[in-house]
């Protein structure tokens, strides 16, 4: 007998289970990254004390465990905006007060930015639509201070080259993003002139969003991104140097969450909402 589902009701199957990510509530950790390669949150599940559940369905792949005795999670969603919101409201669903930490690959679009350097977004321009279907067009796409302060010390820790600034987010790769491709003229052709004018440092294509629905839903969310691009250059990044980058990725995103963990820890016993630096000094 086929499922009959209100239009105003989270769509879960007869299991419990999210429609499209197959997870259901107990089976994804309040800390969460997110990627868009399968074979990403699957290279991220090695470093995991261990994987208590494993999930496919669809693009999303999932495994939920430990890591260093914290409870993570990490999904792939496959490309692009209208994954991601499936992927943030189903996941919120199973997660009361998640915490978002988008690991993934961008363009850059500043000079300074070298192949496989880290940037980490401190917000972003919505150039995608997918947002607008929440907010309006004036709303602001921003990292939550927590989530860029953790992914700034993991990466300075590790002593990975990063920048900080603010991301342009696409709905598409090619046209969406200017690139110049035989027979397919984008609309926009100095689109990225005009985003580093305006200090825009790099291209990819979910962040506007996940930052978006993460201020609405009152969470916290944050993206660190390796540069596979120079736009500025029109260089493309090798498959050893790529590989090294997303290892880089992955391992700001880890120790971005050690650290919220922490936060975390001292905000409760601080009995404060939010961090501030005094949390972490030693009380007499």
């Amino acid at each position: 007998m086929a499922e009959r589902f209100h239009s105003a009701e989270i769509v879960k199957t007869g299991e419990g289970k999210q429609y499209h990510i197959g997870v259901r509530p107990g089976e994804a950790a309040p800390y969460i990254l997110l990627c868009g390669d399968p074979a990403r949150a699957t290279r991220v599940s090695k470093y995991f004390d261990a994987v208590e559940y494993e999930r496919s369905n669809r693009e999303y792949r999932t495994y939920t465990g430990t890591y260093k005795g914290i409870p993570v999670t990490v999904m792939a969603t496959g490309i692009g905006c209208d994954n991601t919101e499936i992927a943030v409201v189903e996941l919120s669903q199973c997660v009361e007060q998640p915490t978002f930490v988008r690991i993934g690959s961008c363009g850059a679009l500043k000079k300074e930015i070298k192949l496989a350097d880290l940037v980490i977004s401190s917000g972003a321009v919505r150039l995608e639509n997918t947002s607008l279907y929440f907010v309006n067009e004036g709303y602001p796409a921003v990292a939550h201070y927590e989530v860029v302060l953790a992914l700034l010390q993991a990466a300075r820790a590790r002593g990975l080259p990063h920048h900080l600034g603010l991301t342009a987010t696409a709905p598409g790769f090619y046209g969406a993003q200017a690139r110049k491709v035989p027979g397919f003229p984008p609309r926009f052709p100095d689109l990225e002139k005009d985003l580093e004018r305006m200090n825009v440092s790099n291209f990819e294509m979910e962040t506007s969003l996940l930052f978006t629905l993460a201020s609405l839903r009152g969470v916290r969310a944050g993206a660190v991104c390796a540069a596979y691009a120079n736009r500025h250059a029109n260089t493309f990044i090798d498959t050893d140097t790529k590989d090294r980058a997303e290892l880089s990725c992955i391992e700001c995103g880890l120790g971005a969450l050690e650290i919220l963990y922490q936060m975390d820890g001292e905000k409760r016993k601080a009995k404060a909402q939010h961090w501030t630096p005094e949390l972490a000094r030693p009380r007499k």
